[in-house]
């Protein structure tokens, strides 16, 4: 199916976590499409960030404010009015979340009880879609992917946080949401790569950095086997889930969103793709540093969001690759960001028909 973005043209919409990576490429895709859009998120997470750098604040009505901040959220809510909720803000690192496991959970869970707050109380508000991660589910390190129905219970403290983010979601569509008529989705959505992530212990921007200062990458798991995918693909199921169920609330529900079978890398083959396409003769390093669990194994079964939507991926993981490359080189050698961007977004959506 491809689906026209113009739905989006002269709706309000408010996007949480704006200031972040995803959130910022949200954020261009929205107001590129001609959408009303109120971001409330932290100041940018990282220096420099793509918020930042791509001037995404002349695009849209940004607020700055804490998910864990009721009254200040609620505040942001009351002004901008949204028909539709996407909530993006979170502490979104599995590292992150060993060291600080209390502003994780504050975070990711209470953060989700005072959007959800928001939303019934609104009296605007149509279609909402939490983004939680490919990581609620309950891992048993098995080869084939999780299914939606399978048990959600994460293990860090940052996928167990979005385990309960999933299930406050639950209690507040079976509580007050259905009674109310508001549409409302949960997206489970594997790791994303582009342009733009300046995140620490992400293995791309680790990419980036190494090849910016002309070292050898470090790669910390090689083995692990992750669904990798364009940030673009995710984003554009976000907007597809979100603008369906507003228009009829059959649709509201489970979805995960995540790359083909053919695209689950382990990190040292994706390190591999990424040196061949940068160039300049680098090369990458095995340092395992014994550091805290993560899951070695992770796929999801996108089935539904195929079957629903006739949804599928538009970029494999060598094109994925070859944008990120395509962005990151254009950023080094001071080129014009917010066309690159238009012009991926543009290249994406036209890889999709």
């Amino acid at each position: 199916m491809s689906f026209d973005l113009s739905f989006y043209k002269g709706k309000k919409v408010l996007v949480t976590g704006h200031t972040g990576f995803k959130g910022s490429w949200l954020c261009k895709i929205l107001s590129n499409a001609g959408a009303e859009v109120t971001g409330y998120s932290l100041n940018p997470p990282t220096n420099p960030s793509l918020f930042e750098i791509a001037g995404i604040e002349k695009d849209i009505h940004s607020v700055i404010g804490d998910i864990r901040d009721l009254s200040a959220l609620k505040a942001a809510f009351d002004e901008a009015q949204p028909e539709i909720v996407l909530h993006l803000a979170a502490q979104p690192i599995v590292r992150d979340s060993y060291k600080d496991p209390v502003y994780t959970y504050e975070t990711n869970v209470m953060g989700t009880v005072n959007i959800c707050e928001c939303v019934r109380q609104s009296k605007t508000v149509k279609s909402f879609l939490n983004v939680t991660t490919d990581k609620v589910y309950l891992n048993k390190e098995w080869a084939w992917g999780y299914r939606e129905n399978e048990e959600l219970d994460g293990y860090d403290p940052y996928s167990n946080s979005k385990s309960c983010s999933e299930l406050v979601t639950h209690s507040y569509i079976n509580s007050f949401f259905n009674d109310l008529g508001i549409a409302v989705s949960t997206a489970r959505a594997g790791n994303v790569i582009g342009g733009g992530d300046f995140a620490n212990d992400r293995i791309i921007p680790d990419c980036i950095r190494a090849a910016i200062k002309k070292e050898d990458i470090v790669v910390r798991n090689p083995f692990s086997t992750r669904p990798y995918q364009h940030v673009l693909e995710p984003l554009y199921a976000y907007l597809i889930i979100a603008a369906m169920q507003y228009e009829d609330k059959k649709y509201a529900g489970y979805y995960n969103v995540g790359p083909d079978d053919i695209d689950c890398y382990q990190t040292g083959a994706l390190v591999d793709v990424f040196v061949s396409k940068w160039g300049e003769g680098m090369k990458w390093i095995n340092k395992y540093d014994g550091g805290p669990h993560e899951a070695n194994f992770l796929k999801l079964d996108c089935s539904k969001l195929k079957a629903t939507f006739g949804w599928k991926p538009h970029w494999n993981l060598d094109m994925a690759i070859e944008k990120v490359v395509e962005w990151s080189k254009c950023w080094v050698d001071g080129g014009d960001i917010r066309a690159c961007m238009d012009k991926e977004i543009e290249e994406f959506m036209g890889a999709g028909e």
